[in-house]
């Protein structure tokens, strides 16, 4: 099966001279029906580099593949067809109802000078539907939770129709049960087709929710592949600086999890 997302040696640099780099030589790849979690400290360019593959930054070096096509040579709204982004964080100053919020979504599929039609209205819908919050439609945005309102950009995105979804550290600001949620729609969504990427803190979340994970560090994606295989003490501890053990719960839980420790080096 051909991916439907190829990164080839990218690299991004901030200033004229690229005086600051970011990231360089990262390549992976994205079929429909994956997750893949990419992992790393804070300021390592995470945010950066999915927004380079979502075409919200420019600039950068490498290629990117959608559906086999260059994203370079193609216009901003083919590429908002394919590829949805949902941003680390994001506040509306206005009132504006929930699904007139999602609504905004279909802005790829509507010429410049048109409105949504009534189907756009029937997709925007559907999109609350799927990630289980219909029932909020008619909710001033303003008086939504943490956890509602994730799932409100979710479904905005969901709107736009893509083949494959970004998202931007979803569950970073939200309690458990609210993370869950955000977990369970994602794994829905994937098994319904979409592909998504998706950057975490919770290196717990790829092994929930997770295909595939990845860590960026240094500039570098040092570590790919299976969770399993890249979710380890070894790779946490040289990512993060800390103490990590990574033990697999059986019973009803039955994955890997992992217990940072205080320890400033292995007992």
């Amino acid at each position: 099966m051909n991916p439907l997302l190829s990164v080839h040696n990218l690299g991004f640099s901030y200033g004229e001279d690229g005086a600051r780099p970011i990231f360089s030589d990262v390549s992976f790849s994205v079929a429909s029906g994956d997750v893949f979690c990419l992992l790393g400290p804070n300021g390592t360019g995470k945010s950066t580099l999915l927004k380079c593959i979502s075409n919200v930054l420019h600039g950068w070096q490498g290629k990117i593949f959608l559906d086999g096509r260059d994203i370079a040579h193609m216009k901003p709204a083919e590429v908002a067809k394919g590829i949805s982004y949902v941003p680390q964080s994001q506040q509306s100053p206005f009132p504006f109802l929930v699904h007139d919020i999602v609504v905004m979504g279909r802005a790829p599929h509507i010429n410049v000078f048109s409105s949504p039609t009534q189907k756009d209205r029937d997709i925007a819908l559907a999109a609350l539907e799927t990630v289980g919050i219909r029932h909020l439609a008619h909710r001033p945005c303003t008086m939504l939770s943490g956890g509602e309102w994730q799932l409100t950009l979710i479904a905005r995105a969901l709107a736009q129709q893509p083949r494959l979804m970004i998202l931007d550290e979803p569950t970073s600001h939200l309690d458990m049960g609210n993370q869950v949620r955000i977990l369970r729609v994602v794994r829905n969504l994937a098994e319904q087709g979409l592909g998504i990427i998706m950057a975490s803190h919770f290196p717990d979340h790829a092994f929930i929710a997770a295909t595939e994970a990845a860590i960026l560090n240094g500039g570098l994606m040092l570590h790919k592949g299976r969770p399993d295989e890249v979710i380890t003490a070894e790779n946490l501890e040289a990512a993060y600086g800390i103490v990590v053990k990574v033990l697999h719960i059986g019973a009803e839980v039955n994955r890997k999890a992992c217990f940072p420790t205080l320890h400033t080096s292995a007992p």
